[in-house]
């Protein structure tokens, strides 16, 4: 019986192209019914979160659940995979990068497809952990000129430029104002914490393409939900997540999400899907899937075995159970 494994991220590293490939054929699996989602499970507390979420592949008899609590002092997100048709542990995988990947490899798959393909500026909003990613995976899929920065932190906005022009090799100009970073770009990607919309109806210009990918959480906005009647495409990666996570569709269209504009990524990329040339506006509203985790962990995983990677682990086994009283007696 081979053993489970750690795999840690100094074991092996996938980058963005290979992310953003797998995660295309992962929506395909998806799609034709090979890959089955599990709804996101969300607790939120004073200063803190806690999130699973996880998937299945039918096709290769794998499943794989993230979960990870999210603090003020930090996080350990953790990827588990198991055996679908025997319930063995395979592996359980170190999810900080994987999960970087994921979200800036899910907005470049969907850039591709709804971005005008002559698209050379992006306007980003945000300047955290997962800034630089998004900004990385862009480029990748529709190769930048300049790229916009705005962020509430004047210091935080001067270091996160110099981290895009000496890792990515882009030009930037930075922003104080939202209004004046997003004017014609036809590219915008908000990537922050908001609590309170910040990008309103009227501040897009014709033409864009929005990545939201930072109100994941029932708490959190980053948009007015006006700016939704300009877009001729609404994705997003699991419209179940959807009718109680995300705050800016539910109040636009109430809580079933009723609307001929939303899709899913899976059925877009179905369906070879590309930029209505009428289209206004096209928004993709990110909150995260196990289908998505599982397409980076599965490649990992078989990486990782075909190396000899990763730390051999003991292999869980059930222990008899006894009901004696092993306190003493009780008086």
């Amino acid at each position: 019986m081979t053993a489970p494994i750690w795999i840690g991220e100094n074991d092996l590293a996938l980058d963005l192209s290979q992310a953003i490939a797998l995660l295309r054929k992962a929506m395909l699996r998806q799609a034709e019914g090979r890959a089955k989602n599990m709804k996101k499970t969300h607790l939120g507390w004073d200063g803190g979160s806690m999130h699973a979420i996880g998937a299945a592949f039918t096709d290769t008899a794998l499943l794989g659940v993230k979960t990870w609590a999210h603090t003020p002092k930090g996080a350990t997100p953790l990827e588990i995979l198991w055996d679908a048709e025997t319930g063995k542990l395979l592996a359980i995988i170190e999810a900080f990068a994987m999960g970087q990947l994921r979200t800036a490899g899910i907005a470049g798959l969907v850039t591709d497809m709804l971005a005008a393909k002559d698209a050379d500026v992006l306007a980003i909003c945000g300047t955290g952990k997962q800034a630089l990613a998004q900004v990385a995976a862009v480029n990748l899929v529709r190769k930048l000129k300049l790229v916009r920065v705005h962020g509430r932190n004047a210091e935080r906005r001067e270091t996160f430029a110099k981290k895009v022009r000496s890792e990515l090799g882009l030009d930037v100009e930075i922003f104080d104002d939202v209004a004046k970073a997003i004017e014609n770009a036809p590219i915008i990607t908000l990537v922050t914490r908001a609590r309170e919309p910040f990008l309103t109806a009227a501040m897009p210009t014709r033409g864009a393409h929005i990545n939201a990918m930072g109100a994941i959480t029932p708490e959190r906005q980053e948009f007015t939900p006006a700016l939704l009647d300009r877009c001729a495409i609404v994705a997003t990666d699991s419209i179940e997540q959807a009718r109680t996570m995300a705050s800016e569709l539910i109040a636009a269209w109430g809580p079933e999400l009723k609307s001929s504009s939303l899709k899913t990524v899976s059925e877009l990329v179905a369906a070879k899907t590309s930029r209505p040339k009428s289209a206004d506006l096209t928004l993709f509203k990110s909150l995260g899937t196990g289908t998505a985790d599982l397409a980076l962990a599965e490649e990992l995983y078989r990486l990782a075995r075909e190396r000899g990677l990763g730390r051999e682990l003991p292999t869980p086994a059930p222990a008899p159970l006894s009901f004696r009283d092993n306190q003493g007696s009780r008086s």
